[in-house]
């Protein structure tokens, strides 16, 4: 058995801290278009993807290609309510916890690091401890309003420990892992 992957938080985000606009659009995303060799490793890196049933919904499943299509690979969405297996055969829909769903996209990685995409995906591993390694885009616009890059309450805050900061053009990469003990 080859080397584990990790478990990988990426999002490029708006200065104000949101990934999608009231409408849950992210065609902003696409108007940064320097080279940027975070992103590139990222792509490079990533050997399967766990998604959330709302990601899906708005945007996998009306053509939206991770990486913008310049990556394929195993796809898991985790949902309470699957559609039949023959709806989407390019996706596993699977609806065991956090935990398993993770261990099932590693498994899938093949050494590489499972990407995990969706605001509640990425707050129930960041809540179970499951996230080894955080990479955000800071874009340079201002959305006002629409979906948190991660959002809950009541809660500790969740610590960070910033790893690795770069530019690439407009954007600023900055990398993190959660801080020991914390989530």
């Amino acid at each position: 058995m080859g080397a584990r992957g990790k478990v990988f938080w990426h999002a490029t985000m708006s200065l104000d801290g949101f990934i999608a606009d009231p409408e849950d659009r992210v065609d902003w995303v696409f108007e940064y278009k320097a080279p940027n060799p975070a992103a590139d490793e990222a792509i490079r890196t990533t050997g399967a993807v766990l998604a959330g049933r709302r990601t899906y919904d708005v945007g996998i499943s009306k053509g939206g290609k991770v990486y913008g299509g310049r990556w394929s690979g195993p796809q898991f969405i985790i949902t309470h309510n699957p559609p039949d297996p023959s709806h989407d055969p390019e996706f596993t829909f699977v609806s065991e916890d956090i935990g398993a769903a993770v261990s099932r996209g590693l498994a899938a990685t093949e050494g590489k690091n499972l990407l995990l995409i969706g605001a509640s995906v990425v707050r129930q591993c960041v809540e179970a401890g499951l996230v080894d390694e955080v990479l955000i885009h800071v874009a340079p616009i201002l959305l006002g309003d629409g979906v948190r890059l991660f959002s809950r309450t009541g809660l500790e805050p969740v610590r960070l420990e910033r790893t690795e900061v770069s530019e690439a053009g407009q954007i600023t990469n900055m990398r993190f892992r959660l801080a020991k003990g914390s989530a």
